[in-house]
């Protein structure tokens, strides 16, 4: 069979397969949490590797035949069979090529992790928090159409609508690696139900996608956490209103990073029920103390691109809802399409694609496969 540069990087990978597939059943390994999760998740990576590197030999195996029966057969039906599995092979090798350089590209390891959403309404005061309404409302919709869970742990609503801050948790397969994408600062152009003369007005709302942390990944002394309740206020019968469900969290935390201290405040009062309210501040806080620890890790991920599709800036303008035009603009790849009804309905699945497809050309770019 035909030597490649690519079969020459996946010499080795049948050794360390089954090298991990003894340690994961092993008592120590099942014990220590964090190499555990790792380790089963390196196990399923190489199983999709090996799998796609089978086929890969296959086909290489199925090209080399071809062009031995041609050199070597007379019969002009065998030959022209020979002749169509060549074509076929040919034309089949450089989409497994590509899906093996893919896979050999460490994933970011945060990206089977749930995910924390934050949107917040920015410039253009009732405006922005009702387009943060707007963007929840669509975020929701997609979430539903991925069988995501969606859990609300705190929210502000807006004076006319909408909100001016909501946190959420979105939990299921591979949300964290879909969602980071929508991270920066979402634009609208519209005319505002205040507005009399009909003029259009630009409003914002920024979006925050952090993965969250599993209890293991950071440590919290839970004795140094000083607790407050109070009662939730705004719908949800008497009960939430005359008893104190709502928590807050209150944590002095040393950034490893600046060394600096400083206090993180936490809101929790999105349930009846107190101690699942002190649950998801817990959840939130662990998220948010890990996101910082790994922010120089995100940084340096980011410097090393051109095109910042999912780590960058998150104070930078990422995508533009003009209403009129029923147009939506994404301004890192120049993706523009007019259906802005469906995807304000969570129809934005073909615009993630579309920044899939450009990271991991930047990927395959930056790793010179």
């Amino acid at each position: 069979m035909t030597t490649t540069p690519l079969l020459q990087r996946l010499e080795g990978l049948d050794a360390r397969f089954e090298e991990i597939s003894t340690l994961i059943t092993d008592p120590a390994v099942i014990a220590d949490k964090k190499r555990y999760v790792k380790l089963n998740k390196e196990y399923k990576d190489l199983e999709r590797l090996l799998a796609a590197t089978g086929q890969y030999r296959k086909t290489l195996a199925d090209i080399d035949d071809a062009k031995q029966l041609l050199e070597s057969e007379s019969d002009e039906e065998l030959r022209e069979m020979a002749k169509e599995e060549l074509e076929a092979g040919n034309a089949k090798l450089p989409h497994i090529e590509e899906e093996i350089k893919l896979l050999l590209i460490p994933e970011d390891p945060e990206d089977s992790r749930n995910a924390i959403v934050e949107i917040r309404g920015g410039t253009g005061g009732d405006e922005a928090a009702l387009f943060a309404g707007d963007l929840f409302r669509m975020y929701a919709k997609y979430c539903e159409s991925k069988d995501w869970k969606v859990d609300v742990s705190s929210s502000s609503e807006g004076a006319a609508g909408g909100y001016k801050e909501i946190i959420f948790t979105v939990s299921g397969n591979n949300v964290y690696g879909t969602l980071k994408y929508e991270s920066g600062v979402h634009r609208v152009q519209r005319v505002p139900a205040t507005e009399t003369q009909g003029r259009v007005h630009t409003s914002a709302a920024s979006v925050a996608v952090l993965p969250e942390a599993e209890p293991f990944d950071v440590e919290i002394n839970e004795g140094e956490i000083k607790w407050d309740t109070f009662r939730s206020g705004g719908a949800g019968g008497q009960n939430v209103n005359k008893v104190e469900s709502g928590v807050r969290l209150r944590y002095m935390w040393k950034n490893p990073n600046t060394g600096e201290t400083e206090e993180i405040l936490i809101e929790c009062t999105e349930t009846r029920d107190q101690p699942k309210n002190k649950e998801r501040a817990l959840t939130r806080l662990r998220s948010f103390i890990y996101d910082k620890e790994h922010q120089k890790y995100i940084d340096d991920i980011a410097s090393r691109r051109k095109t910042l599709v999912s780590t960058g800036d998150r104070s930078a303008k990422i995508r533009t809802y003009n209403y009129p035009q029923g147009r939506i603009t994404d301004h890192r790849i120049g993706y523009t399409i007019y259906n802005l009804a469906a995807f304000m309905d969570g129809d934005i699945q073909d615009c993630i694609d579309h920044l899939i497809v450009a990271e991991n050309a930047e990927k395959l770019k930056a790793s010179e496969i």
